[in-house]
Parts: C-alpha cells; sequence; structure tokens
C-alpha cells in the first residue's frame, strides 16, 4: 500500500470546539499519521498520511468535523511524504 501526503486547510467555526482533540483520536484511530495546529487566520491546517481509502475516509470525515463545528470549506491539496511516525496536535 502506497502512502500518501496531504494537506488540508479547514475553515469556517473550527477553534475552541475540540476539533484538534478530536482529529487526534479519529486519526489514531484509522492509523493516520500527521498533524494539526490552529492557524492565526481562524482556520485549521492539517497534515495526513496514510493511503488512498484512508484519506478519502478522513477527508469526509473533516467535512463534519465535531458537533459543535462549522465547517465552511475543506481544502485539500497533495503533498510530498514525510513519513510522520504519528498524529500530534501541534500548539503555538
Amino acid at each position: 500500500m502506497e502512502t500518501k501526503h496531504i494537506d488540508i486547510k479547514i475553515t469556517g467555526k473550527v477553534q475552541g470546539v475540540s476539533f484538534r482533540a478530536t482529529t487526534k483520536a479519529v486519526a489514531d484511530q484509522m492509523g493516520i499519521r500527521g498533524m494539526v495546529r490552529n492557524e492565526k487566520d481562524g482556520s485549521l491546517y492539517l497534515e495526513a498520511e496514510g493511503d488512498d481509502t484512508l484519506l478519502e475516509v478522513f477527508v469526509e470525515w473533516c467535512n463534519e468535523g465535531p458537533d459543535r463545528a462549522k465547517i465552511e470549506n475543506v481544502e485539500v491539496t497533495s503533498g510530498e511524504v514525510k513519513n510522520y511516525q504519528n498524529f500530534e496536535i501541534i500548539k503555538k
């Protein structure tokens, strides 16, 4: 199985709704590696690595997010594999 890397930018009401913690739990459960962090503009930035099928399901989840989130837009771009060992929350 080939590992792919995607960058995801999520805008909307995505900060202060436990988005990062929930994302980590979902990623850990699915075996996705990468990171998530809050951006200064109020958006969320994620990097995720896994195989195609996993990433597809993960992106679908990103479009839903946790209960209190209100997603406006999810932008997905391909990137270079960085070989993350796990999924981490980056706190600035």
